[in-house]
């Protein structure tokens, strides 16, 4: 199964959809926090919604349920927390919300999971890929 990741910070949106559409991206799974914000730009929730589908006519929608919690992204993004910490702190969150239970494999084939993190290293959609690759197997993850 092919899945991907991307964030949208440092990127053109000609970039941004260029990327989405030549891996032939279904689904978009917006797993920020929050996504409303206008420091967002091109990546606003009801702007990419219209622009996925006129663009590339690809879905759009919104997971908070794989988002970190408000306290965890307080601590690593505004007191410049340990990422560690905040790394083993939002597995056991994934862990505790079960989201191996929550998503259906199937819609996961050719989605991509969006937050603002530029490259994953450092970011949380990868560590959600992980632990479903973990309970799963077979996931052909690209970060885009």
């Amino acid at each position: 199964m092919n899945v991907f990741t991307i964030g949208f910070t440092q990127s053109t949106a000609e970039h941004f959809f260029t990327r989405l559409q030549k891996a032939k991206v279904k689904r978009v799974m917006d797993v920020r926090l929050h996504n409303v914000s206008q420091l967002a730009g091109f990546a606003k929730k009801d702007d990419l919604h219209y622009f996925l589908r006129v663009i590339g006519g690809i879905d759009y929608v919104h997971v908070p349920e794989l988002a970190p919690t408000q306290t965890l992204l307080d601590a690593v993004k505004k007191k410049r927390g340990d990422w560690g910490r905040f790394e083993w702190q939002f597995l056991q969150l994934m862990a505790d919300r079960r989201i191996e239970k929550l998503r259906k494999r199937k819609n996961l084939d050719h989605a991509c999971l969006l937050c603002s993190e530029d490259k994953p290293p450092r970011c949380h959609r990868r560590l959600i890929l992980e632990h479903l690759q973990k309970h799963w197997g077979d996931l052909d993850v690209v970060h885009l």
